[in-house]
């Protein structure tokens, strides 16, 4: 984990001079191109959505950042470098931020970037009659008039953000957040071509419709099949991309991705579970396993519609104990996961994982004090029998953990679970409208700081699919945000989570991938795993 320096909390004054970290793909003494320019790699689902006011999902974010550039991005250590914007600055209070852009930026049509189309994006996003899912980023921004914009209860253009002329953005916020810059490298804040949407409507984002201001234009679109982007000539540093191409191809299955690339028909697809040693001591420089910033967990339904037994908190508290998480991680998924038993992911900047009960016990107590919870709480083996129902996204992996966890409620507590998947999109659907007992999930960070985990289970966050409602919990955030040292309030935060049980962490994610040998310039050293295809290129192989 690449630590990122943060702006202090007492000064937060930041410049970047033009140009000077702008990372271009950059070919090695003694390395030679190949004639082939182009990246294949595999997705699980199809995207909900590539518009940049609905991305929610990080395929989708994947895919975005090749078509669209935001006022900052990431280079392959996750540090903040220019993107459309090169210099920013914040005032001495730090509730008003200035990004000066680059005159040279263009939309793929040729017309030129300007700070009002990041005016017209935010606003979209933030404007209730879009129904983003991603509109509560904007107020976890803390950008002035969000809240009440958000909640329609002021008109869109009242949002703190404005252009002062077209090549200087200013947006102010309501209170300092040193981590404001790596904020706006996120998905959401990208900009977006008014007149084009105006045009198309919902229609936009098709090929031959979609105008971007990215290296990369989207040229193909075959639904639950591929998408494939190429050079976005338009492009401000275009001369420095190379790699031509950039296909996403849709395969369901793991292992029938996994000998589509061992046939050489993609550059790169994940490890199916469990393989990655096999594959680590047979590829040794194409199998390839790094911390991701992102922790796999179960929602628990905190609605009243509910079952009875989710609604004590001895029964959530038993399901998370009896999970043998030791087991997941080393046999079942043994690709360099770790056991979580928080919610933020222990490599975040700055964090230190508090100490949670259950996280000091041997599984065997974790067993015992489960079987005590489950007994008071009237179920388990001598009581009320009990059966669950686990809802996962249509996946390999996320059915051998699922059967896995069933196994180990039965044995421990003597719970029946149920298995149900559903593809992705309907999975989001039903997950949103707690249409659920139990259901799968994975958080990925937004940006490298523990509150983007811990916003999650906020009440006002669209990503809440919990439905954890909590003052106690939503006062502790809030008054993280003006902290001088917002540790302790975080850890106070996952020590109530880890109280209520809204949630049953399960892993931090490792990503576990194989990837052709010619293809260079990937982001395995950016924890969040934030790729630009700009930055990479292939080279000649004997």
């Amino acid at each position: 984990m690449t630590v990122r320096t943060l702006i202090g909390a007492t000064s937060l004054l930041a410049m970047v001079a033009t140009g000077t970290l702008v990372h271009a793909a950059t070919p090695q003494p003694g390395e030679t191109l190949s004639d082939n320019q182009t990246f294949t790699y595999r997705v699980l689902d199809e995207f909900p959505s590539i518009d940049p006011g609905l991305i929610e999902d990080v395929e989708g974010s994947h895919v975005a950042r090749q078509l669209f550039e935001g006022l900052l991005s990431q280079d392959a250590q996750g540090n903040v470098v220019p993107g459309v914007a090169t210099e920013w600055t914040a005032s001495e209070d730090g509730t008003t931020w200035t990004f000066k852009l680059r005159p040279e930026a263009k939309w793929s049509n040729g017309d030129p970037v300007t700070a009002n189309d990041f005016v017209y994006a935010w606003r979209r996003a933030a404007d209730p009659a879009l129904a983003s899912p991603y509109a509560w980023y904007i107020e976890l921004m803390k950008v002035a008039n969000a809240g009440p914009v958000i909640a329609g209860e002021m008109p869109s253009d009242q949002l703190g953000v404005r252009a002062v002329d077209d090549h200087t953005l200013e947006v102010r916020i309501d209170s300092p957040i040193p981590y404001f810059p790596q904020m706006v490298t996120h998905t959401t804040t990208f900009p977006v071509p008014q007149k084009v949407i105006e045009e198309f409507g919902n229609q936009w984002t098709q090929p031959g419709n979609m105008v971007g201001n990215g290296a990369y234009v989207l040229s193909e679109r075959v639904p639950q099949e591929r998408i494939v982007m190429t050079k976005n000539p338009n492009y401000w540093d275009a001369q420095n991309v190379i790699i031509d191409t950039v296909t996403a191809l849709i395969i369901n299955d793991e292992q029938q991705a996994l000998t589509r690339y061992l046939a050489g028909e993609m550059d790169q697809t994940d490890i199916p579970i469990g393989q990655y040693p096999r594959l680590k001591e047979e590829y040794p420089t194409e199998a390839i396993a790094v911390p991701n910033l992102c922790t796999y967990f179960y929602h628990v339904n905190m609605t009243d519609a509910a079952p009875e037994a989710l609604k004590d908190q001895r029964v959530r508290e038993a399901l998370s104990l009896a999970i043998d998480r030791d087991i997941l991680v080393n046999n079942v998924l043994a690709g360099g996961q770790t056991a979580a038993y928080t919610l933020t992911h222990e490599a975040t900047a700055g964090w230190e994982v508090p100490e949670v009960p259950a996280a000091a016990m041997t599984q065997e107590e974790r067993n015992a004090r489960a079987q005590e919870l489950m007994a008071e709480a009237g179920y388990g083996t001598d009581g009320e029998p009990l059966t669950l129902e686990i809802l996962y996204n249509t996946d390999q992996a996320h059915q051998q953990v699922a059967v896995a966890v069933s196994q180990m409620w039965k044995q421990t507590l003597g719970i029946d679970t149920t298995l149900a998947n559903q593809e992705w999109q309907t999975f989001l659907d039903a997950r949103k409208q707690a249409d659920y007992q139990l259901a799968r999930a994975g958080w990925c960070a937004d940006y490298n700081e523990a509150s983007s985990f811990l916003d999650v289970f906020t009440s006002n966050s669209d990503s809440n699919d919990s439905k954890y409602f909590s003052d106690e919990y939503d006062a502790l955030m809030e008054q993280s945000r003006t902290a001088e040292d917002p540790l302790p309030i975080y850890q106070e935060a996952e020590e109530m989570l880890a109280r209520d049980v809204p949630l049953l962490p399960i892993y931090f994610y490792s990503s576990d991938f194989i990837m052709d040998d010619s293809i260079k310039g990937y982001a395995v050293e950016n924890a969040q795993e934030n790729w630009y295809a700009k930055d990479m290129y292939r080279v000649a192989q004997e």
